[in-house]
């Protein structure tokens, strides 16, 4: 059967078949491939994300839970977070946050940006993402763009629920600091802000490195491993004192500057630094996964 087409439709079509000036076809647009959207929902479904978002969820009700069945923490040495835990909301979200930054939230950084592109290349999905086609350097800035927004979310969600649930158990009250004093709660709400800023800002060296290392392997679990890894091992360097000055070079070094914010008067000097630190090690390591990538030959 013979199909005859008219004018109009014959100059659709060839419109259609005419490629761009860049030699891609005219109905394609790098700008369409892979939205930002479309990302985001498919790495929330992931069981990962929302077993991670659980913990760091949950996490603050078990501490609660510890301080009624344990009573009020005894000061044993030189005072400490630990001591005033108990005093409010914001001291709560405080202490929750403390001993919660050294291992936990680098969990789940690294958790969000180390299993993106590992991930898929692991299911061997990856090369049909780029045969879509998305463009190399748009599918890293999209999952970047994802995982971090990811990771930002679940740094957040702690203190954020931390003070739901110190409301409810100790009310809202002054901050009491370790030192001695107290510091109304509109003053310590913009210290709080600051102490997370900073929390955010001393993690991104560790999403940076997981997001590495996922470029350059197909194991999730060894992408997020070695994110770990580094802070066990940056953590070790650091309690060596005969290192001395090159400590301040280490990734986690810095990664409690953030209570010299809890001070009568704050202390910016080892914020700065360790933004400093932290912003030039991730500058590197991002660099360095999208170079890796867009040369990398995919096999997965």
């Amino acid at each position: 059967m013979t199909v005859h087409l008219n004018g109009d439709a014959v100059a659709a079509r060839a419109a259609e078949d005419t490629p761009n000036p860049d030699g891609s076809s005219a109905g394609y647009s790098v700008g369409r491939t892979l939205p930002l959207r479309v990302e985001a929902v498919r790495q929330f479904r992931r069981r990962r994300t929302l077993l991670a978002f659980a913990i760091l969820l949950v996490l603050p009700w078990v501490l609660v839970a510890a301080f009624e069945i344990g009573g009020d923490p005894s000061r044993q040495g030189a005072p400490g977070l630990v001591d005033v835990a108990t005093a409010g909301a914001l001291n709560f979200a405080l202490f929750a946050l403390f001993v919660s930054a050294g291992f936990l939230l680098v969990v789940a950084v690294a958790l969000f940006c180390g299993d993106t592109v590992a991930s898929e290349a692991g299911w061997s999905s990856l090369r049909y993402l780029l045969a879509a086609p998305v463009p190399r350097a748009r599918l890293l800035r999209q999952k970047l763009v994802v995982a971090l927004g990811y990771a930002v979310v679940a740094v957040l969600s702690l203190p954020l629920m931390s003070l739901v649930a110190g409301t409810v158990a100790f009310g809202w009250h002054d901050v009491r600091l370790p030192t001695g004093g107290t510091v109304p709660v509109g003053t310590a709400l913009g210290r709080m802000a600051i102490v997370v800023a900073y929390a955010l800002v001393s993690e991104l060296v560790v999403a940076a490195l997981a997001f590495l290392l996922s470029v350059l392997t197909d194991s999730p679990l060894g992408a997020v491993g070695g994110a770990v890894g580094l802070v066990i091992v940056s953590n070790i360097l650091d309690a060596v004192t005969a290192l001395g000055g090159w400590r301040d070079v280490l990734p986690t070094h810095w990664m409690y500057a953030w209570t010299d914010a809890l001070q009568p008067q704050i202390q910016w000097a080892g914020m700065i630094k360790g933004a400093a630190v932290s912003a030039s090690y991730a500058a590197v390591l991002l660099a360095l996964a999208f170079r890796r990538f867009r040369n990398r030959d995919i096999v997965s």
